[in-house]
């Protein structure tokens, strides 16, 4: 990652991953990880939110949640049931087409994933093009949507290189307050904000919870440990943490052009340029996935638990050069992992990085969905629309034959799709953080809002609900 946009955050060592500790990217920049990210659009499955409703989080429910999408979208097909427009958040189709994405497509549907037009209205089993966060071909972030317009506005300072330190939080007769924000300005000036009404902490699934244990809001645990003054004894702070693996699969293609052709040729990069330059389509305004596929990994389940992540390139980790060869990789992932991990400072200086722990492939149920949709994945590759393009299993191989082989290989190509959340959770039970109004227990005046009040992940990427979220807490705070 680059330091200069990304905090580069390692995770700890995961057994899940047989050892390895793999990069942790998370927006340093304004917009954070909307202004990195893969500007996919996704919301997830009705059911997520229900869900959450079922939980005790009163007003969460799909019904609630969907008019909110609708209000912050800008849809570039206009207005209906489902979609908005005239909102902050622009989204539109794809600038880019692969024949063995549309090849893809068709072996999806050959092995009963039926194509669907798009994966924003509820239910999103079947097979699609990704729509995006862009406007015009270009990303199309937070920061342009929602706050380059009111940049000029008199009521609102905006601070880069400002490094939160932690909360000032009053106690008085056993009642707790926040009142201010310590910072450093550059590095170099500290300088406290007091607030007149209240704090809001949108600092993500690291950072936010990070930002409460260094304040004294954590387990009397980790307090300890820490060596951080207790102030409110809340042992939710930092638990709760999960995202959703990937398992990257590469299968060596012939008879077509892949992404790693085209970077690999020096003609290939100046066409790419140009059609950018000239018409904003083609290889340079994609993510790199464009294609998803939701399933059900077994009969057992209800809705679509997997995802793909198909991609026409392939490389041996991420920040890695493309291969030589052509290559695409369906990357597949467990939507609703049981696995947990947690965020936890290692001592009281704001300038320490926490432990990250994510204890991938904890759970008997997180184990077999990785090696179910491996095998899914085969048989996919293997379907008929495919066969003219002559399809190699490179990664895993094809000698991962049995149960523990297919296991400890998704171990060794497990990686994150950067879609952490939890750790400041919104419930009604002992761990909860935050309640149904994003207010963190046991402290006035101040709300966690972002995606660390996820009480379970949604099911795809989490960009889009992280805004349904925001602009949700926004009503709270406004009406409040």
């Amino acid at each position: 990652g680059n330091p200069k946009t990304d905090w580069c955050y390692n995770i700890e060592p995961d057994p899940g991953l047989n050892g390895r500790s793999i990069g942790y990217s998370r927006g340093k920049v304004l917009g954070g990880c909307s202004s990195i990210n893969a500007m996919i659009y996704m919301r997830g499955q009705s059911v997520d939110y229900d869900y959450w409703e079922s939980l005790g989080n009163s007003g969460w429910g799909w019904k609630d949640v969907l008019p909110i999408f609708k209000k912050s979208e800008d849809y570039q097909h206009g207005s209906d049931k489902f979609h908005g427009t005239g909102g902050e958040l622009r989204v539109e189709e794809r600038r880019v087409n692969w024949e063995i994405l549309d090849a893809w497509r068709n072996a999806a549907q050959e092995c009963g994933i039926p194509k669907i037009d798009e994966f924003n209205c509820g239910d999103n089993e079947g097979n699609s093009y990704f729509q995006m966060n862009q406007k015009n071909g270009v990303r199309w972030n937070a920061t342009k949507a929602y706050l380059r317009p009111i940049k000029l506005r008199k009521n609102l300072t905006i601070l880069s290189n400002t490094h939160v330190e932690k909360l000032k939080i009053s106690s008085l007769h056993g009642k707790h307050k926040a009142e201010g924000v310590c910072t450093k300005i550059n590095m170099q000036t500290k300088k406290e904000f007091r607030a007149h009404k209240e704090i809001i902490l949108s600092a993500g699934s690291v950072g936010s919870p990070q930002i409460l244990q260094l304040s004294g809001v954590l387990s009397k645990e980790l307090a300890h440990r820490s060596g951080v003054k207790l102030i409110h004894d809340l042992p939710g702070v930092g638990e709760n943490l999960h995202d959703h693996l990937q398992i990257r699969s590469v299968y060596k293609v012939e008879n077509t052009v892949t992404l790693n052709q085209k970077i690999n040729s020096f003609f290939g990069k100046i066409m790419m340029g140009a059609e950018y330059f000239l018409y904003k389509t083609g290889p340079l305004t994609m993510p790199p996935s464009q294609l998803g596929a939701f399933a059900r990994s077994d009969s057992s389940q209800t809705t679509a638990n997997i995802e793909w992540h198909v991609q026409p390139l392939s490389l041996d980790k991420f920040g890695d050069p493309l291969h030589k060869f052509n290559a695409i990789t369906p990357a597949v992932c467990n939507l609703r992992p049981t696995s947990r991990g947690h965020v936890r400072i290692k001592s009281s200086n704001p300038y320490d990085y926490p432990k990250i722990t994510l204890n991938y492939l904890s759970t008997h149920e997180d184990q077999q969905v990785a090696v179910d949709g491996l095998k899914f994945t085969r048989k996919i590759m293997n379907a008929k629309a495919l066969k003219k393009f002559n399809p190699v299993e490179y990664l895993p191989g094809e000698k991962i034959k049995t149960y523990d082989e297919i296991l400890h290989a998704a171990r060794d190509l497990g990686t994150t799709i950067f879609h952490p959340v939890g750790t400041c959770k919104m419930g009604q039970d002992d761990m909860a953080v935050v309640d149904e109004k994003l207010k963190v227990k046991g402290i006035e005046n101040l709300r966690v809002i972002d995606a660390s009040i996820m009480p379970n992940i949604t099911s795809g990427n989490t960009n889009a609900p992280t805004i349904m979220i925001a602009e949700k807490g926004a009503d709270m705070i406004l009406t409040h």
